[in-house]
């Protein structure tokens, strides 16, 4: 089960000592701990765990190094390293509701299919923490983390469709969806393109909450459930993670989850298009040329660039309504990860006030994100001789900004735009993560949103 968070501490519940590099002295331990410590050349070091014996071989505190300012998520390492039973700090964290959360977030277990339950502890919260919110925050980064980490066998257009319904049955929202052919009716042709080869039949899931006259917050996701690359077909190695191409999707249903939680003064639409880019006889082609939503053409130079078509059609529906803040996620470009590697989420937006709002927050929560440039000079290498756009570019060179670029071209009438290129996945094993699906950008999300609309 999950790290739990419990209010109070029990009569039984353990210490944990937080210990700065060779800050043993200032740590509150008593001489025989600082002896214990000092025999196991234990000083501080960032990561790093050290139980402390009781009676009868028992274990009666724990010490935990935090380095030299590592981050409060470093302490989601304590929810592998502690063993079972009840917890509390032995003083109040720096960042005492991080504190809390980095335990939640590093007791995340994927169980579908069979792997074990992990850690059963119990933490006492800080005082001064919200309970409340570190547990919607924790429900929507698992919500994410569970929906990426589940194959497409599991996780096609149908099963998020469900998983959207679900969540919209919990909160109280509505759902409507907009299903195969029914695209080109309403006019939604580069999701209906780009969907049409799969045996699951594409669709746009639209989710409504929240009074009609709040101030609009429209999240739009790229739900691309599997991605073969289409006709340009991409190498076997290029397809095994392409389970996380619905992460945008994934990402912004736990910003959901988060902001129905909380209960926020908004009126809240959530747009995603669900497709599988598969390969059969009716699938789009290179050279082709489709008219989207918004009636601009878009000659295809690469079937491998469809997470920008789908959520073109969606934002272009989505500023039909001008929205006080529109933002779109997907897992959208390699050269995102070029540029910035696994930990690092670029965003892009011309609202000043919103990129300095998100800057600060993704510091104040520890959800790393940088700006990017919509650089307006590298608009021109979407060109194209026979239509009004490419959705490639030809040299290579700026792909998550010109990705970028091609999406701002669907939006016009909202100023208050934000479009996050997310890797949604961790490579590697985190102190407050697995290797596996991942939320990025989101708590930095909520944390601006509610500052806003709170």
């Amino acid at each position: 089960m999950p790290v739990e968070i419990v209010a109070r501490k029990s009569k039984t519940s353990r210490p944990v000592y937080l210990v700065a590099d060779d800050g043993l002295p200032d740590a509150g331990l008593a001489k025989p701990e600082l002896a214990w410590a000092l025999a196991n050349g234990f000083s501080g070091e960032a990561g790093r765990a050290l139980m402390l014996p009781g009676s009868g071989g028992a274990v009666a505190g724990a010490l935990f190094g935090i380095g030299r300012g590592e981050g409060a998520l470093a302490l989601g390492a304590l929810a592998k390293a502690l063993p079972d039973g009840d917890w509390h700090f032995a003083s109040t964290p720096d960042r005492p509701d991080l504190a809390a959360l980095a335990l939640k977030l590093g007791g995340y277990r994927f169980t579908r299919y069979g792997k074990g339950p992990g850690s059963n502890l119990r933490l006492a919260l800080p005082m001064g923490v919200d309970a409340g919110r570190v547990g919607r925050i924790a429900d929507g980064v698992f919500l994410a983390r569970d929906l990426v980490n589940t194959p497409t066998n599991d996780m096609g257009p149908d099963a998020l469709e469900k998983a959207v319904r679900e969540l919209a049955k919990a909160h109280k929202a509505d759902v409507s969806v907009i299903k195969g052919d029914d695209l080109l009716k309403k006019n939604f042709p580069m999701i209906h393109a780009v969907g049409r080869a799969s045996a699951e039949a594409p669709r746009l899931i639209d989710l409504t909450w929240g009074p009609k006259k709040a101030p609009k917050v429209t999240l739009v996701g790229k739900g691309v459930c599997f991605d073969t690359g289409g006709l340009d077909i991409k190498p076997a190695s290029g397809m095994l993670l392409m389970k996380k191409d619905m992460g945008g999707a994934a990402n912004v249903l736990g910003l959901a989850s988060m902001i129905m939680a909380a209960g926020l003064k908004v009126r809240l639409r959530v747009l995603i298009p669900a497709v599988e880019n598969s390969i059969a006889g009716n699938a789009f082609r290179p050279g082709d040329v489709l008219t989207s939503r918004k009636g601009v053409t878009v000659e295809i130079g690469n079937t491998d660039a469809e997470g920008r078509l789908v959520l073109a059609d969606a934002l272009a529906l989505a500023d039909e309504e001008a929205p006080q803040v529109l933002v779109d996620m997907a897992t959208l470009t390699g050269a995102a990860r070029v540029a910035l590697g696994p930990d690092l989420s670029p965003f892009y937006t011309d609202d000043e006030a919103l990129a300095c709002e998100l800057a600060a927050a993704s510091v104040a929560v520890e959800d790393p994100l940088w700006r990017m440039p919509l650089w307006k000079p590298y608009e021109a290498k979407l060109a194209s001789k026979i239509a009004d756009m490419n959705n490639v570019t030809t040299d290579g060179f700026a792909g998550s900004i010109t990705a970028a670029l091609f999406l701002k071209r669907f939006v016009e009438k909202t100023s208050g735009w934000a479009h996050f290129d997310i890797f949604a996945w961790n490579p590697w094993e985190r102190p407050h993560g697995p290797a596996g699906g991942e939320a990025q950008g989101i708590r930095a999300l909520e944390k601006v949103l509610s500052q806003r609309f709170g």
